[in-house]
């Protein structure tokens, strides 16, 4: 079914490409932009060796580390429009971890896209994923280290996906991809991708139903932001995975909670709970079981450019899985980091 579902989004894609007027009279733009984020980690409890670090991008202890270089060009011209945009550092390493032994490891997101009219969009290539609250890149995160839920999940998909607009303030996309996270495979398995958004009239609460499935994989994610007031906000993510592999039907779950309170323009906070619960066979998190970490970030805007993050981090697990410095496990653990992000 999505062998077909491929063959016939991509013959539409073509005949909308091969039928589109070109016009040289066209204004055409582009906009280049990036950032540079850079940190410091301290795990108070790690042993010699340890990081007790389980979540992605801040796998270090004691170290000054560059998180990432990144550099995004976006040109439009008429109803069609490019996206190029390139990290380097560790972070990006991680991100696109499949591709470490070819050339596209720097490629964050490549990606061309058409508008067949003002209700639809399509676009191939490769993009970050649309699933979970928190973005690879700092600037879009309020808190500097990730999620449980962000760091299991998928990173990005490449393939073919169509954004309609649905009337109002909602929308679905629908796309097929390769196996998620591969920018390049073998594999005739494909990945069914989709998401409806929807928001209020005042934008005061937007919602977001994510999901991702292939033979042996379904993933269904729900994201909600939620205004109070100028000066606080609210968000949720609740995903959860199941993935059957030789006849096993294994899972993970997750809550997580943002509480978000700028006092002033240069200033925010925002605290992240969350409650990550792991797969009973083949637990990818160990003998974790269950874990919950609570998250503690400044955001204090130096100027429209920088921004400084001193984070506090703790997580608590329902076994013994973090060392200790005298070379013994404790289910909790406690971090301090401090990043600083500059954006152009």
């Amino acid at each position: 079914m999505l062998k077909k579902i491929f063959t016939v989004t991509t013959s539409l894609f073509a005949f909308f490409c091969a039928t589109a007027q070109t016009d040289s009279t066209k204004k055409s733009t582009t906009t280049f932009s990036g950032f540079v984020d850079a940190y410091y980690r301290s795990n108070f409890s790690a042993g010699p060796g340890a990081t007790n670090n389980l979540t992605s991008f801040t796998n270090s202890q004691n170290s000054f580390e560059l998180g990432m270089a990144s550099v995004k060009l976006d040109h439009t011209t008429g109803k069609v429009s490019a996206t190029v945009d390139l990290g380097f550092g560790r972070r990006a390493q991680e991100f696109s971890y499949t591709d470490l032994n070819n050339t596209l490891t720097a490629v964050k997101q490549a990606y061309v896209s058409f508008a067949a009219s003002d209700k639809v969009k399509f676009t191939i290539g490769k993009w970050a994923t649309h699933v979970g609250y928190e973005l690879v890149d700092p600037t879009g995160n309020r808190n500097y280290s990730m999620s449980y839920a962000f760091s299991y999940g998928p990173f990005f998909h490449t393939g073919f996906k169509a954004d309609i607009a649905l009337g109002g303030k909602s929308s679905l996309m629908i796309g097929v991809a390769n196996p998620t996270d591969f920018s390049t495979t073998t594999s005739t398995t494909k990945v069914l991708i989709a998401q409806f958004a929807t928001a209020t009239k005042n934008d005061k609460l937007k919602a977001f139903l994510n999901y991702q499935g292939a033979t042996g994989l379904s993933q269904f994610d729900l994201v909600l932001n939620g205004t109070i007031s100028d000066k606080f906000s609210v968000g949720y993510n609740g995903t959860s995975q199941s993935l059957k592999t030789n006849g096993l039907a294994e899972s993970w779950t997750s809550h997580i909670v943002y509480l978000n309170l700028d006092p002033s323009a240069g200033f925010g906070l925002t605290l992240r709970g969350e409650s990550f619960k792991d797969r009973v066979t083949n637990p990818i998190l160990g003998n974790a079981a269950t874990i919950f970490a609570a998250t503690l970030s400044g955001n204090i805007k130096i100027d429209k450019h920088l921004t400084l993050i001193p984070e506090l981090r703790l997580d608590n697990a329902k076994n013994s899985i973090f060392t200790k410095s005298d070379g013994g496990f404790a289910k909790g653990t406690n971090t301090f980091l401090l990043a600083a992000v500059y954006k152009f």
